[in-house]
């Protein structure tokens, strides 16, 4: 079967600089389905191997490198590559991301941890005015003073190293043709970008003039070039990631960062040289006799996600309906509970005590669970896992729902969940070579104490900010992969990924109906449930329960691949333009 981005044929010189790659390649390029508001979507299965990414271009770059016998990790790279490109509002090679890697043969699953870190020269002031109180949220995240050491393609090189089957060249083929010839300017980026979210975007230059020419947002249908970033793609593929942070980008990067016309920043040059990625354990507990893994800290979503699966394991939630109100209630305080946790507890491991196997012990979380009753507690506590030894103040840092999940089996049974961001819509938009620089340092804690207490994700030198990011695998009793799932979302992440956990393990939806869900979430604050949906009339049943409600656009993104005997099931969004695409054996 051949394998092409589109159904425009163009060739692949790579003739960038005074440079070649002695390689041509044909490489179609294909408009990408229409996106906006909430499409049918059906479930596409395969048995050769899949991916699920949030838009075509990018799933079929991602399905290209499979084809050519390429691994996961593989197909992951080239995929985040173009996401860079076609989506830039949500995540790119100027932020960072958590991964997680199921090897089949060897039974072993491990988390590459690529989340930015803050400068050497940032402290806990960073985001305090003149009189020591935290600015608003909006001033700290435009411009340099919110950038942090972007982190993703370091931690590409990482796993690549390990796990990468096709050479490091042959990844950037599909974004650099993409990039250099032109892609389609999705409806769903034009809408973006015409409802101005991101106050820094139509101030900053370039970022101004690449997504507003002439002073109007870029156009669905309109073919966008990237020279600047197939310049940059050449470079780190012939080069390596030096290319990205040593050198002309490193210069160019820092200085956009420091002479940024908003908030100067304080990202230095050795900033970008010392930074590492990281190899972590995954976290996991039991659910019903599956065992449900994600990312540990400094992501809290992981721990979030496991802490509300195993409250909400006393109640039958099999005996409902799906999306019965009663479960949904029982899901809400489920959350307040876990949400109470995650606002003290948890930070970069590397820097602050992080009570990870407490806050996911079977007994602790036992007696948590009996605190949920028939009506909305308002006034959870938060826990006590350590029994008094570790006492932090709350958390006032932003998450924000810019972000992006990738989910790939490979042919060989190999697996990656990768859920990667830059923060806000469009992050910093402090752009450099073509790519936009994160927001993350606004996942701190803008205020460092609260009283006499730090808060334990303030800011520090050379820290990583939290993150609830939760990249999810389920593996059934005899070790088998069941289930690959993620979501962007910023905080309500977590209630995303555990909603749809709960559509495919108790309701026992399939993974595209457990994703089209209608939505709800509950943060410790008021419930939400999802504009224009079903859901939407069992508010009053909520409010009699003392719930505050609100009905707001719930804009998940999950992106899943159901494993079931030999054949994989995926499913992407229908709120979001994303596709899933794999192949079948002959």
């Amino acid at each position: 079967m051949k394998h092409t981005l589109a159904s425009l044929t163009v060739i692949a010189a790579f003739s960038f600089s005074t440079n070649t790659l002695a390689e041509q390649q044909k490489i179609e390029i294909r408009e990408p389905e229409a996106a906006t508001g909430f499409q049918s979507k059906e479930a596409r299965t395969a048995e050769k191997y899949m991916v699920v990414a949030a838009n075509p271009y990018a799933s079929k770059a991602g399905q290209l490198m499979l084809s050519k016998g390429g691994s996961a990790v593989d197909a992951m790279i080239a995929t985040q590559l173009v996401l860079t490109l076609v989506e830039p509002q949500s995540s790119g090679v100027g932020g960072g991301a958590f991964i997680l890697h199921y090897d089949k043969k060897s039974n072993e699953l491990i988390s590459f941890d690529g989340r930015e870190t803050a400068p050497k020269l940032a402290g806990p002031d960073l985001f305090l005015d003149d009189t020591g109180n935290a600015v608003r949220w909006i001033e700290a995240v435009v411009g340099g003073r919110s950038v942090g050491v972007p982190g993703i393609l370091h931690a590409f090189k990482s796993a690549h190293d390990k796990y990468g089957k096709l050479p490091w060249q042959e990844l950037f083929k599909p974004a650099i043709e993409l990039a250099r010839d032109g892609f389609i300017v999705s409806p769903r980026l034009n809408m973006l970008l015409e409802k101005k979210l991101n106050p820094g975007l139509t101030k900053l230059s370039p970022a101004k003039e690449y997504f507003y020419p002439d002073g109007k947002a870029l156009q669905p249908g309109t073919l966008k070039k990237n020279l600047p970033l197939a310049n940059l793609y050449y470079k780190v593929a012939t080069q390596g990631i030096q290319a990205f942070y040593e050198g002309q980008n490193a210069t160019q990067l820092v200085e956009a960062v420091q002479k940024s016309e908003i908030a100067p920043g304080k990202l230095a040059l050795s900033d970008l040289e010392h930074y590492k990625s990281k190899t972590r354990d995954a976290i996991c507990t039991e659910y019903r006799g599956y065992k449900v893994c994600s990312m540990a800290p400094p992501s809290s979503g992981g721990i979030a996600v496991l802490q509300m699966m195993k409250l909400l394991e006393p109640y039958d939630l099999g005996k409902f309906k799906a999306n019965d109100p009663e479960a949904l209630h029982l899901f809400t305080q489920a959350s307040r509970l876990a949400f109470a946790d995650r606002d003290f507890y948890v930070a970069d491991p590397d820097f602050v005590e992080v009570p990870a196997k407490a806050l996911l012990n079977e007994q602790y979380l036992l007696g948590r669970s009996k605190l949920i009753g028939e009506m909305d507690n308002h006034d959870f506590p938060v826990g006590d896992p350590t029994s008094g030894t570790l006492a932090y103040a709350m958390d006032d840092s932003y998450e924000l729902p810019s972000t992006s999940h990738v989910s790939i089996v490979d042919a060989e049974g190999n697996a990656i969940s990768m859920t990667s961001s830059i923060e806000m819509a469009f992050g910093s938009t402090v752009m450099v070579n073509g790519y936009l620089l994160n927001n993350q340092l606004t996942d701190f804690s803008l205020s460092p104490k609260v009283g006499d207490k730090w808060v334990a994700n303030r800011v520090e030198a050379n820290k990583r900010p939290r993150s609830s990011m939760a990249p999810v695998m389920v593996f059934n009793k005899d070790g088998s992969l069941k289930l690959i799932v993620g979501s962007p979302g910023g905080s309500r992440i977590i209630n995303y990924v555990a909603q749809t956990l709960v559509g495919v393990l108790d309701w026992g939806l399939s993974v595209q109906a457990a994703i089209d869900l209608p939505k709800i979430t509950n943060r410790n604050k008021y419930t939400t449930l999802e504009k224009g949906t079903e859901l939407t009339k069992q508010a009053p049943y909520f409010e009699k329960k003392g719930h505050e409600v609100q009905i707001r656009d719930l804009n998940s993104g999950l992106h899943a691949i159901e494993v079931r005997g030999t054949h994989l099931i995926g499913g992407a969004d229908p709120r979001r333009e994303g596709v899933a695409l794999g192949e079948s054996s002959e």
